[in-house]
């Protein structure tokens, strides 16, 4: 997730597009830039760092023009710097561009395009974009000697976008045509504001939103050719579609937000488009050595593993009990251990440990220490984070990143499920790698996790179904949360954030255990969500509701079609079904929901809620 944000006007375009960058910081702080065109020239200016820079960096050496476009970048491909900064030019320096999304195939484009003689100036996915443009352009020769050069950008961009794989919010300028922007969509989002002699294209309307409320929203697949006074839209393919305007009613705070009221409620709301990130790309097809290719992590490197030894903190911690059910399911030995506890554990560590660091920042103090004590005993250690160039990807022998952008909320949501959709990643392979289940075995996993991003979407759009829930228990101040099997550690997550955000007190247990103490606080009416998908273990779980509704609890169960019959409860949520080893990924969201309904009711501080920082960068 970064900040897109271009203007064409009659007015000096630097100034809305910094102040439309100090808007979109939320969503990308590493690095920042900005391009603008002054009749046929190009003036870039990029830093590392956030936008106060790029800003400082413009008054010593101001850019000309009324057309242009900036970004602010969450790292995913290159580390946080200038040569990796957005927007990115072509080998001329004549076109530039700024992207949001992730390009799958640009190690097979790069090297294409490398071989006709284009230079990189980056790591970044991005460039090839840019380099493919140019490239297009070149076979429209003959036309480009007529001068046509806006028809020649407009068919350039169309053939460059189709040979893209993945995800893109793109806005163009090309010197040669300073009249007119291009930009278009696929999985990732793109709005047009329309104003007086004026129109923006941007990742999202609180960029401009100072200056118009009149917006378009453009859907996957369309194009937008965005000129000062008007505005066409085309499909893929190059045929016109009309497009209607909406006035947006929401103040300029609540846009950073994207109409929620919080960060936490709009990261919820951002979860399956986290996961789909975070999995596309790196799943199919399962017979190539994708590790190996992204990470660096070979054939030769899984097979020597004796063991997983994960290490985390939090909601990371939580993330890494759900990967020891997942990796032993496929009979591959898994320890975890919270970081702050590891010391005397990494005693035992040995140079057939392959030790799993996770942490969303990579800053994590107590997991970058417990990294470094495995390091000194031979261990070879994988970071799963959310953060390019963090301190635990410089410790780390390999990283695998989640792609989920930003997460501003204290109280981790959508870091969380893209840490286990990288979990489920990582396990497939290392799984087909070492025999311990066939490729049409993973095929089944892998045809499942694929539509878990659509099923997010069909349960969060039953949020009012939740929230009426939340509300009837809002006011109580003890909970318990039960489950057995992969879902134990969900009912430990579901404790915590309603422990966080709503400060109240709550219990995470393994259902099995309710009758060797927890059953005691048991008393009438108090509140037991249990999760309880279908699984092999569902009728053992029935038992333990069936106990808990006999002390005169009141039973919240999250079940899906297959479950519900053998539930009893006072209240149910019924999630889609999947197999049960993927059932984490849904069974989470009721329960921030649930939290964060209770905190909303409670009047708490949902984003920053109290004695809690983001990252915890001490012991």
């Amino acid at each position: 997730m970064c900040g897109i944000i271009g203007y064409i006007g009659d007015k000096k375009a630097s100034d809305f597009l910094i102040e439309g960058l100090k808007r979109l910081e939320y969503r990308g702080y590493d690095s920042c830039g900005i391009a603008t065109a002054n009749e046929d020239k190009l003036s870039l200016r990029r830093v590392s760092g956030r936008v106060g820079l790029l800003e400082e960096a413009i008054e010593k050496k101001p850019v000309k023009g009324i057309v242009g476009i900036a970004h602010t970048r969450w790292a995913t491909h290159g580390i946080p710097s200038e040569d990796n900064a957005h927007p990115h030019t072509d080998c001329k320096g004549e076109i530039v561009l700024v992207h949001n999304g992730i390009i799958e195939n640009y190690t097979e484009l790069k090297e294409k395009l490398l071989a006709s003689g284009h230079k990189f100036k980056s790591e970044t996915d991005t460039e090839v974009v840019i380099h493919l443009i140019e490239d297009k352009i070149k076979s429209f020769k003959a036309e480009m000697k007529n001068g046509e050069y806006e028809t020649v950008f407009f068919k350039a961009f169309k053939k460059a976008i189709a040979d893209i794989e993945g995800s893109f919010a793109l806005a163009v300028l090309w010197s040669k045509c300073p009249d007119m922007l291009l930009s278009a969509r696929l999985h990732s989002p793109l709005v047009i504001g329309l104003g007086k002699k004026e129109n923006f294209v941007a990742s999202d309307v609180s960029a401009f939103l100072k200056f118009t409320k009149k917006v378009v929203f453009l859907e996957d697949g369309e194009i937008a050719l965005v000129r000062k006074n008007s505005v066409e839209y085309f499909n893929f393919a190059g045929k016109e579609i009309k497009k209607k305007s909406t006035d947006i009613k929401w103040d300029s705070s609540m846009a950073e937000k994207g109409g929620y009221k919080h960060f936490m409620l709009k990261e919820i709301h951002e979860q399956a488009e986290s996961v789909e990130n975070t999995i596309r790309g790196r799943l199919l097809p399962l017979e190539k050595d994708i590790l190996k290719k992204e990470i660096g992590l070979s054939f030769k490197d899984i097979k020597s593993l004796d063991h997983v030894q994960i290490v985390a903190c939090g909601t990371a911690y939580h993330a890494g009990l759900v990967a020891k059910y997942i990796f032993e399911n496929f009979e591959i030995p898994t320890y975890v251990d919270f970081a702050s506890e590891f010391s005397d554990r990494s005693k035992i560590i040995d140079k057939n440990t392959f030790l799993i660091a996770i942490s969303q920042s990579g800053e994590t103090a107590d997991t970058l220490c417990a990294v470094r004590e495995a390091k000194e005993s031979g261990a070879k250690v994988l970071a799963i984070t959310n953060t390019v160039g963090s301190s635990l990807t410089r410790e780390a022998d390999y990283v695998l990143y989640t792609h989920c952008g930003p997460e501003i909320g204290v109280a981790s949501t959508k870091a969380f499920l893209g840490q286990l959709s990288a979990i489920y990643v990582l396990a497939i392979h290392i799984a087909v790698i070492l025999k311990k289940i066939s490729l049409k075995e993973a095929g089944k996993y892998v045809k499942e996790l694929i539509k878990i991003p659509r099923f997010i979407e069909k349960l969060l759009s039953r949020e009012d179904e939740m929230k009426r829930i939340a509300d009837k228990y809002s006011t109580y101040e003890h909970f318990l949360f039960i489950s057995r099997y992969v879902n134990f550690p969900i009912a430990l997550e579901g404790a915590l954030k309603i422990k966080e955000i709503a400060y109240v007190h709550a219990e995470g247990y393994a259902a099995g255990e309710m009758k060797h103490g927890p059953i005691a606080i048991i008393e009438k009416n108090m509140p037991v969500i249990c999760i309880a998908t279908n699984s092999k273990v569902i009728k053992l779980l029935a038992g333990n509701i069936e106990e808990a509704m006999a002390r005169g609890a009141k039973i919240i169960a999250i079940v899906d079609e297959e479950s519900k019959k053998h539930i009893k409860a006072s209240e149910i949520i019924e999630v889609p079904k999947t197999l049960d080893m993927l059932s984490p990924l849904l069974n989470t969201i009721p329960l921030q929901i649930f939290a964060y309904y209770i905190a909303l009711n409670k009047k708490c501080d949902i984003d920053k809620p109290r004695n809690l920082a983001k990252s915890v960068t001490v012991r």
